[in-house]
């Protein structure tokens, strides 16, 4: 059974990334060292999140690159306000792009400072 999943994004922008997901998403840093840090956010559920230094020797040679392509989805409370909160914001660390439109609810998209496509999502 599977009680956990922890994203890790390889990074060459470690303390962008940091303060992309914390004044976003509002993650909390629990863990920081130079070469990784461990973000995390109350449940329930709970979620977790891990920025790791690409070129740290923790990863095999051929491994040590920032990440590439990776798409994640969160879902917010707080419909059209919480999606306007995250646009205002991702100024220059994310780049706005229009939402689509879901059956869930309205959303958007952010770039986070490492390319990674967020689709963000605001529960009805």
């Amino acid at each position: 059974m599977l009680t956990s999943l922890r994203p890790v994004i390889c990074t060459s922008c470690l303390e962008e990334s940091r303060e992309f997901y914390t004044q976003l998403f509002g993650f909390e840093v629990t863990h920081e060292t130079a070469w990784h840090v461990g973000l995390g956010r109350p449940g329930p559920p709970p979620c977790e999140l891990a920025l790791l230094d690409h070129t740290h020797p923790a990863l095999p040679e051929p491994r040590r690159r920032p990440l590439r392509t990776v798409r994640l989805t969160l879902e917010v409370e707080g419909g059209e306000r919480e999606l306007a909160r995250i646009a205002a914001c991702g100024g220059p660390a994310g780049r706005r792009g229009p939402g689509t439109g879901t059956a869930a609810g309205a959303d958007l998209f952010v770039t986070d400072p490492n390319g990674v496509l967020i689709h963000v999502v605001a529960l009805k």
